[in-house]
């Protein structure tokens, strides 16, 4: 009898152990279709979270300090598939060769640098910048190096700033816009801003944070410009005024290979 329930025993146990293995397993994801009533990780504040808020139905939505952060959770099988920005998820799946993009994308958005309410001087010389650098081949020459067709990354040196402190906001998770490098914090919207804070006189400081923080320390004046790969969307709008876009992005979704 005792061999008989100890059989028992072992046998739930199995059972049980095979269960919590096939909660895990990712759903098999092939499209935006297939994303529905599924675990979906992004990183929070960002437009991936909205448009699984406002397009998934069913999402079982998981929201993290950084794209990274949701990646490792879908290696470790508590997601299904994460949502992000194409770049930043370009990058992962180069550190990450269990992991693919699929090719269908999500959204279209463009990035802009945000100002506070009503800042017209700061916004007018920020418009005044990206016209600049577009015609004398530096923006070009910062997507060549840090968005480059084939190859690694070039990390550029951000100009050399000088004069009263300008402060640019950011959250150093986001490459190749914004990441950490050692201990430096290197990428496109920190060149870009220096030729900014350079064309103003002022000498750069960047401040790092994480993503959802940034609109609430522009607006309390912690912050001068927020450059963080951030979406010009209505939502926003209402916060804080926006620059000229110099980025279009889309969202696209990475799941397990």
């Amino acid at each position: 009898m005792k061999k008989i329930i100890a059989l028992a025993i072992i046998c739930a146990a199995v059972l049980t152990l095979f269960a919590g293995c096939k909660k895990n397993e990712a759903a098999q994801i092939g499209s935006a279709a297939d994303l529905v009533d599924k675990r979906i990780g992004v990183q929070e504040g960002t437009t991936g979270e909205s448009y699984v808020q406002d397009n998934v139905e069913g999402a079982k939505l998981s929201s993290y300090k950084s794209g990274m952060d949701a990646a490792l959770a879908l290696k470790n099988g508590q997601l299904d598939a994460v949502v992000l920005d194409e770049l930043p998820a370009q990058e992962i799946v180069k550190q990450n060769d269990d992991l693919k993009i699929l090719d269908e994308s999500l959204t279209t958005e463009s990035y802009a640098i945000a100002v506070r309410k009503g800042d017209t001087e700061l916004l007018n010389s920020i418009n005044a910048t990206l016209k600049r650098i577009k015609e004398d081949g530096t923006f070009e020459k910062f997507t060549n190096a840090f968005m480059p067709a084939s190859g690694e990354i070039e990390v550029l040196q951000p100009k050399e700033t000088s004069g009263d402190t300008i402060k640019m906001g950011t959250n150093a998770a986001f490459k190749p816009f914004e990441y950490l490098e050692g201990s430096d914090i290197v990428g496109f919207d920190i060149c870009l801003s220096a030729e900014i804070a350079a064309d103003a006189g002022k000498k750069l400081e960047v401040v790092n944070m994480d993503f959802n923080a940034l609109i609430t320390a522009l607006s309390s004046g912690t912050v001068d410009f927020v450059a963080a790969g951030m979406t010009a969307d209505a939502e926003r709008m209402q916060s804080v005024d926006f620059s000229d876009p110099y980025y279009d992005a889309t969202q696209v979704i990475i799941v397990k290979k």
